[in-house]
């Protein structure tokens, strides 16, 4: 291994202590590595998140038995201390909870955002300063760049592994105190690592999406918490008149074609709004998905919006030319598929410059 990774503690590492978030996964174990190399004080440190059953050994999960496990036993291998704290119940409120009641509300929820608001960056950089660190290091695909008015956070270097959108809620103050090492690293080169170092994690699979649903039944998951959200309602055309019925709120998403059951239209539907005051699921042409801007709110400020800039309404989304005004994200040309509940990360080239969470769209003139 020939990586040098600096962790800008400002030169010499050697007297400094690097806490490492350590979920089990082949990233966070080669962050480790690298952070014991530096010859600092290596502190390997996993939250226990929930603990469902069958997630415990499933391939794909994080933060629960077999990967904690998985982490350990990497500390062991490289020599480090390692600690292991229990923040079920704070993971279960701040995250699943409001994963079931955005559903229930008809929005559609980024659960990975909310824990690391929550669990992540928020209890363990908390855990951190406790154990008397100079940082928090992560296995997240972003880079902290210092500028002249202190630490920015930009995209990953490695386009199909950046994780920035999941992490536009990310403070200055929590990334003063943050480190990204793999940043600059593309995935296969981490698992290249991991394989030198002889880590049993090197072949490992990577996380899902939503961690905590064991069998990737969302919808299941929803109705076990919130028995509510699977109740039966309309769906209807733009203009109120009912097309057929659904099984439940919670089994749509806004811009979704395929699962309505409905027929007799002269060219395709999709899933418009999600009424949830009347149960009803709001169908029309892909035009009526056409926005012109979106309401955000919690707005978090990294850099300067007072420019054009370029959003990301989606995860997979690519960035569209955008401007601030207010508290409005105004599209330079109509966008299509943007959601409440999901977030709109803004960008300057490769720097975030934050975001914020959309509350409600304004319909383009092109679909009035």
């Amino acid at each position: 291994m020939d990586e040098a990774v600096d962790f800008q503690l400002g030169g010499d590492a050697r007297g400094k202590r690097i806490v490492v978030a350590m979920s089990g996964g082949v990233d966070s174990s080669v962050v480790a590595a690298l952070a014991a190399r530096t010859g600092a004080e290596t502190i390997g440190v996993t939250l226990q998140l929930y603990d469902h059953g069958e997630a415990v050994g499933r391939a794909g999960a994080c933060c629960a038995g077999r990967d904690i496990r998985d982490a350990r036993a990497v500390c062991d291998r490289l020599g480090i201390a390692h600690y292991v704290f229990d923040h079920e119940t704070s993971f279960r409120t701040q995250v699943v909870d409001r994963f079931a009641d955005e559903y229930l509300a008809g929005r559609t929820p980024i659960p990975c955002v909310q824990c690391n608001m929550g669990p992540k960056f928020t209890d363990l950089l908390a855990l951190a300063r406790d154990l008397g660190a100079d940082c928090l290091a992560t296995g997240h695909y972003v880079r902290r760049v210092q500028g002249d008015e202190g630490a920015e956070l930009h995209r990953g270097a490695d386009p199909a592994r950046d994780q920035s959108y999941f992490l536009f809620a990310t403070t200055r103050t929590q990334l003063d105190f943050l480190r990204f090492p793999l940043g600059a690293l593309p995935k296969p080169r981490v698992r290249e690592i991991a394989a030198e170092l002889g880590l049993g994690v090197a072949t490992k699979p990577d996380s899902q999406d939503i961690c905590f649903v064991p069998d990737g039944d969302y919808a299941g998951l929803v109705k076990k918490l919130r028995p509510e959200a699977d109740t039966r309602g309309d769906i209807v055309d733009m203009a109120g008149h009912k097309l057929g019925e659904h099984r439940g709120l919670i089994h749509y998403t806004v811009g979704q074609r395929r699962g309505l059951e409905i027929g007799g239209s002269p060219e395709p539907l999709y899933v418009v709004r999600l009424d949830a005051d009347t149960r009803r699921v709001v169908v029309g042409p892909r035009t009526a998905l056409a926005v012109d801007a979106a309401r955000l709110t919690d707005l978090n400020i990294l850099g300067p919006l007072d420019g054009p800039l370029t959003a990301k309404v989606r995860s997979m989304a690519r960035p569209v030319p955008a401007r601030m005004v207010e508290d409005r994200l105004v599209f330079d040309t109509p966008e299509y598929g943007v959601a409440p509940g999901q977030a709109a990360v803004l960008y300057a080239g490769d720097r975030v410059l934050g975001g914020g969470w959309i509350a409600a769209t304004e319909a383009a003139t092109l679909a009035a």
